[in-house]
């Protein structure tokens, strides 16, 4: 490895340990990591631990292992976040977690924590089941059975005709998701799981994103929710604000984002380089290293271009909204 960088060039500062030059760049979007005989045979000087002599499966093993690093990263943060934090998981027992001032839940007498058994006799296994069988009994006497701990309690009231905004006809928030606790010694098990999950999800949200991303380029409307360096670093000061725990899942998300985007066939990332070693295995030779490295620098110039562009719209946003807020609300 001749060069291990954080940010993209222009090189800021470097320093030589061994053979690697550790450096730091101008542009805080990312990293990369330069090999030995990368993209052309001037300047090899050892032809055996050259890039461009390994074979297929070793090239695409080399290629791919940044983005399976960046994948396993986000992993283990929301993994860690599981650990601590506790596992989300839904049950057959409806809770009220907030109760409205002056509704027909406080008049009654319900309190937070309850448990809903039963609306008029009929049981209560899922907010939907609550849910219905309230509208349909709106303006009429209802009896509905609690559990407040290990007591059981009944509770007479009247939904209400006329809902407030943001209320119900009783005036509760209801929820069957609880925290679950798994053994200590199974917690990094148990969130390795979870997390695995996560990152799924996520790719799959962020591979979504992009798609739609890309129709509206076609159909010649400005993306939206794009953030740059900039942005980035906005969000992850938001992000800090609410914990260290909701940082490290920020993280999570920002590495399984550059998984995705570094798998993208596009010339310059890890997704381009291996889109030429199909090429190579479809026609039984490998294009000419100086043209692969044209188009590879040809990506990358783009790819500078664009983050120059979304950063000079992030700072247009950050003054426009002025400041922080401002620009998150934009980004939605």
């Amino acid at each position: 490895m001749e060069e291990f960088g954080f940010g993209y060039p222009p090189r800021v500062w470097g320093k030589k340990v061994g053979e690697t030059i550790y450096s730091i760049n101008l542009l805080p979007f990312g990293g990369f990591v330069r090999l030995h005989g990368e993209n052309v045979e001037e300047g090899v000087t050892k032809p055996n631990r050259a890039f461009l002599h390994k074979s297929k499966s070793q090239r695409v093993k080399i290629i791919v292992a940044g983005v399976i690093m960046n994948f396993i990263l986000g992993i283990v943060a929301f993994a860690i976040v599981y650990s601590i934090q506790g596992v989300p998981i839904i049950t057959d027992k409806v809770k009220v977690v907030e109760v409205s001032a002056g509704s027909p839940a406080e008049t009654s007498g319900i309190m937070v924590g309850d448990i809903i058994k039963s609306v008029d006799g009929d049981p209560v296994t899922s907010n939907e089941v609550f849910i219905k069988k309230i509208d349909e009994l709106k303006g009429r006497e209802v009896k509905i059975n609690l559990e407040r701990g290990s007591e059981p309690k009944e509770i007479i009231l009247i939904p209400r005709t006329e809902v407030p905004d943001n209320e119900g006809p009783v005036g509760v928030i209801i929820t069957t998701s609880e925290v679950y606790f798994p053994p200590v010694w199974q917690r990094p098990f148990v969130g390795a799981y979870h997390g695995t999950k996560d990152a799924l999800y996520w790719g799959k949200v962020i591979v979504m994103g992009l798609r739609d991303i890309f129709v509206q380029l076609f159909a010649g409307q400005a993306p939206r929710g794009i953030a740059g360096p900039i942005g980035i670093y906005a969000l992850t000061s938001e992000a800090a604000k609410f914990g260290a725990l909701t940082l490290i899942n920020f993280v999570g998300i920002l590495s399984i984002n550059l998984a995705v985007l570094n798998i993208i066939p596009f010339p310059a990332l890890d997704g381009g380089r291996l889109l030429f070693i199909v090429i190579e295995s479809i026609f039984g030779r490998r294009v000419l290293p100086k043209i692969e490295a044209a188009f590879h620098f040809v990506g990358m110039v783009i790819l500078l271009i664009a983050i120059v562009a979304i950063t000079i719209s992030d700072v247009r946003r950050l003054i426009v909204g002025g400041g922080i807020q401002g620009f998150l609300d934009s980004l939605m």
